[in-house]
């Protein structure tokens, strides 16, 4: 029934079944209308999750692909560092040959007993054990390694011998370097500092120029043994002579070698002819004379005059 302030009373009949209809109406309503509420909030729990999960697995993926970074840079350094252990290996075979041959040819020159100084024969060593901490993939290349420079030094002890015992058959004034190192020429750059040709900048020079036709012949200062004839960086063609009591002379820049390593030779013999190979503006002979490892300067011993 409806009071309105003025006009009739208005009356109305709900029936039972209807009343009951909507009061469940209104229940359901009211049940389906918070479920929905509660399955917003989740929802919006559930994408603000998701968003943080993806944020994760953005931060993993990136944390991934700098560490598969790092790992390729650090194989790229091992198979580097590999490379050159292998390029010193070879190095050092190559100065083990060289090594060979020259201590077998001082052994002939000299008329040694050859059984004493055998280079042929595996050095004889021995001593206890040694137990080493090392990366399992890097041993054979370690003892390998070992095994070289123990050859060496056992190389080194033959040699220095040698050298000992023809130093007893030559006096000191011979082995010392005492003649001109070329046909002609003359003297265009001295020992010392000088100013870099290429560069300017003041630089260490450890031996002298001279200046000659290209093809000119270089001569050996003194008798002695080749312990080196070939290419080096900077110097191009090259020429090492040992001439005992620790005397050691060096022709760079040629154009051609006219000896090998072990080869003997003797005073103003030719060892090659001017060149302009290697770190060079033009013919010349870069010569160098050194004692016990030290360089001198090699006016000293040139000829007066």
């Amino acid at each position: 029934m409806l009071l309105p302030e003025s006009g009739p009373i208005k009356n109305y009949r709900i029936n039972r079944r209807l009343l009951k209809a909507c009061a469940v109406a209104l229940v359901s309503l009211t049940v389906f209308g918070s479920w929905g509420l509660y399955d917003l909030y989740n929802s919006n729990n559930l994408k603000a999750d998701l968003q943080d999960t993806r944020h994760q697995l953005e931060l993993a993926r990136t944390l991934h692909d700098q560490e598969i970074a790092r790992l390729h840079s650090q194989v790229a350094a091992e198979k580097k560092k590999m490379s050159l252990y292998a390029r010193t290996l070879g190095q050092l075979q190559a100065r083990i040959s060289r090594l060979d041959s020259l201590g077998e040819k001082l052994v002939d020159v000299s008329s040694l007993d050859k059984k004493e100084f055998d280079f042929g024969l595996q050095p004889a060593f021995g001593g206890p054990r040694l137990v080493q901490a090392s990366l399992a993939g890097d041993i054979g290349l370690s003892d390998h390694m070992q095994h070289i420079s123990t050859r060496l030094s056992n190389l080194d002890t033959q040699l220095a011998a040698i050298d000992y015992l023809l130093q007893g058959n030559r006096i000191e004034s011979s082995a010392r370097p005492h003649a001109w190192p070329s046909e002609g020429g003359w003297l265009s750059s001295r020992f010392g500092i000088r100013a870099d040709p290429f560069t300017g900048e003041r630089a260490a020079h450890r031996g002298v120029d001279i200046a000659n036709r290209h093809g000119a012949p270089v001569l050996s200062t003194s008798r002695g043994v080749v312990t080196f004839a070939g290419k080096m960086k900077d110097f191009g063609y090259m020429v090492d002579i040992e001439h005992g009591y620790g005397y050691k002379t060096r022709y760079g820049h040629l154009s051609s070698l006219a000896v090998k390593v072990g080869d003997e030779v003797s005073y103003s013999q030719l060892v090659g002819r001017v060149g302009s190979s290697g770190r060079s503006t033009g013919p010349h002979l870069h010569y160098e004379v050194h004692r016990n490892g030290k360089s001198l300067d090699p006016v000293t011993f040139l000829p007066r005059g």
